[in-house]
């Protein structure tokens, strides 16, 4: 599985935003997680349903989004 892959986008959950394998966890959640200082260790600890390859796929689609390349393109 590619890491774009555990990225998922469903109208009906979270209001169609970039989500972790169809949870209720938004990318942006895991990207501000990050930025407020959390390890990958804390956010694993904290949150068991969540992978360590979960977290790097969030940093990889926040690199691509910022990246101007179509997501659909680099999968």
């Amino acid at each position: 599985m590619s890491y774009l892959e555990r990225i998922t986008v469903d109208s009906e959950i979270c209001h169609g935003k970039p989500c972790i394998r169809g949870m209720r966890w938004p990318v942006e959640v895991i990207i501000d997680m990050i930025g407020s200082g959390m390890g990958f260790d804390q956010i694993l600890s904290d949150h068991p349903e969540l992978e360590r390859e979960d977290i790097i796929a969030s940093l990889h689609y926040a690199k691509l989004s910022l990246s101007g390349k179509p997501l659909k393109d680099v999968a």
